[in-house]
């Protein structure tokens, strides 16, 4: 069956960077399919970070407007693996980060349209 498993997550401090890393096994369409990274705060909705399309598509990324150019999403089809590298990290964005998985080659960033989920990491800004 399909597994995420994220790792990365940490405390720091405002201004500081973190690297996410999400390892995906028993998937068959890792290279080919949209992968995303997704958040929520306590209380909050989850909400779609970054998501990057397969290479066979052009790698194309889409951000959520709050990181975008602080925020990279990158994949290694030969891994298995999706990171989000995080900088310049403020308060805003504390929560839980579950990177996902899509049957969508054109990539969006809503929630609705992944169906592989990962358990999380948390990050705290403070």
């Amino acid at each position: 069956h399909v597994q995420l498993v994220e790792s990365g997550g940490d405390s720091v401090q405002v201004g500081g960077s973190l690297t996410l890393t999400c390892v995906v096994s028993g998937y068959d369409y890792f290279s080919t399919n949209c992968l995303g990274w997704f958040r929520q705060a306590p209380g909050k909705p989850r909400e779609g970070v970054a998501a990057i399309d397969s290479g066979l598509s052009g790698g194309s990324t889409s951000y959520a407007g709050a990181v975008k150019g602080r925020f990279t999403i990158s994949r290694d089809n030969h891994q298995n693996t999706l990171f989000l590298q995080m900088n310049s990290l403020n308060p805003e964005d504390s929560g839980m980060y579950y990177c996902a998985t899509s049957d969508d080659f054109s990539c969006t960033l809503l929630t609705a349209r992944y169906n592989n989920w990962g358990w999380g990491t948390q990050v705290t800004v403070s």
